[in-house]
């Protein structure tokens, strides 16, 4: 029988976890007839070797990048390679359980959903500083768009193949490529439901997780918004702009003071801005209809082979 799901795992020096997580996949992924496919981002331990001694008897797949690319790059690189209708994404620190992904892969399919997010709310926080870093991105994506997935960072999600293929043209290389790729399903209308796991802690190494990758998911969630609606953007700032810029100069007009420069400076930045968000609305889908078009041809492509 032919298998439907692949379970990706990004690594990057993750030697240590390895050695204890990896088998555990295995034995799993045998029993259930998954298949596996590993991408090494360019690790500079022994993360390749261990990788391909545990993975290669089982004629598991093992994709390994010369160089460092990031987070979101060795996902995209797994997506591509699947040939499977669903993907699970899990990370290589064995800080989650396999069972969860039975039971994701579970209700993706009987909800016929597109996607299944791992929601570890309700768990202890192993780092607050942490935590509440990713409490503040939640809050300002809800603040750009409407979010009704609680945890959109999460690091275990599974996924139809064909439409994770279709968007990660429009997804970063780094860190954020979790939430990016939670929030392109949302809004381009597909079903994306959540399910509670359980999360353990590191089997080894050090995460990569800090302050910069929190300010790379904000700049990227903008991106996101800005190409998919720049209108949401421009249009409060124009709108603010030309409001503050009649509140100024109403009162000095009334008063026989004449036009306040100021005032004509701020109803000329909303009308700036306005236009903008129209040019940048005409490019978004300019860019939109290229990135999905191009996917479709690829795909349909496959097909005639």
């Amino acid at each position: 029988m032919e298998k439907r799901l692949t379970v990706c795992i990004p690594a990057y020096n993750e030697e240590t976890s390895l050695q204890q997580f990896l088998p555990v996949v295995i034995d799993h992924c045998l029993q259930r007839d998954y298949d596996i496919l590993l991408v090494n981002d360019g690790s500079s331990d022994r993360t390749a070797e261990i990788a391909d001694k545990l993975l290669s008897p089982h004629h598991f797949h093992i994709i390994n990048h010369k160089i460092n690319r990031g987070y979101g790059a060795a996902i995209k690189t797994g997506i591509m390679a699947v040939v499977t209708e669903y993907i699970a994404t899990i990370d290589a620190d064995g800080q989650h359980s396999l069972e969860d992904v039975d039971m994701l892969y579970a209700i993706i399919c009987e909800n016929d959903a597109d996607m299944v997010v791992g929601d570890r709310r309700g768990q202890a926080p192993r780092n607050v500083y942490r935590t509440l870093g990713k409490i503040l991105i939640r809050g300002f994506a809800k603040l750009l768009m409407r979010v009704p997935i609680y945890d959109i960072n999460s690091g275990m999600k599974v996924y139809r193949a064909e439409l994770a293929k279709r968007y990660i043209p429009l997804c970063p290389d780094a860190m954020p490529f979790s939430e990016i790729i939670t929030l392109i399903f949302i809004y381009n209308k597909h079903n994306v439901i959540e399910y509670p796991i359980r999360i353990s802690t590191r089997k080894g190494g050090i995460s990569s997780v800090n302050t910069r990758t929190a300010f790379q998911t904000v700049m990227e969630i903008v991106n996101m918004l800005v190409l998919f609606n720049p209108l949401r953007i421009f249009l409060p700032i124009a709108i603010l702009s030309i409001f503050l810029g009649f509140a100024w100069g109403i009162p000095l007009v009334i008063k026989g003071r004449g036009v306040s420069v100021g005032s004509m400076l701020g109803i000329v930045a909303g009308l700036i801005f306005f236009f903008l968000g129209l040019i940048a609305e005409q490019l978004s889908l300019i860019r939109l209809w290229q990135v999905l078009s191009k996917e479709s041809e690829k795909t349909q492509g496959k097909h005639k082979e």
